[in-house]
């Protein structure tokens, strides 16, 4: 069995450049939020996959393409779902779980912020 661990702590700079939130499909709506990442586990178009997403500080809508399972290793960021208006915030060691077509609305509050996920299309 092989266990990548998740790296409590992790920053954006030893993650890889993704572009911007909206080159990953998402619609930007405060500031320009860039995107970094790096898989643990298979591809972003794979049916399962596990990584570290990141982002700088910004505001944007993602529609989810996927079932998702994350977990916050740094910063802080507020999580509305656009179809009952629910915010909660998260901050590291906080998880959440996202089913595939939820629209939401991404905060970020800190400088940067890192999860690392799991996702299931």
């Amino acid at each position: 069995m092989s266990m990548t661990p998740i790296e409590r702590g992790l920053s954006i700079e030893a993650l890889d450049p993704w572009g911007t939130v909206a080159d990953l499909g998402s619609q930007p709506l405060e500031g320009e939020v860039r995107a970094y990442g790096r898989m643990t586990y298979g591809a972003p178009t794979d049916a399962l996959s596990a990584g570290y997403f990141g982002a700088t500080r910004g505001k944007f809508r993602l529609v989810y393409p996927f079932a998702e399972h994350a977990v916050v290793v740094a910063g802080e960021v507020a999580l509305t779902d656009e179809s009952t208006g629910t915010t909660t915030r998260y901050r590291a060691g906080d998880g959440w779980f996202v089913a595939k077509g939820t629209s939401t609305v991404w905060e970020i509050l800190s400088d940067e912020f890192v999860k690392h996920y799991v996702a299931v299309a």
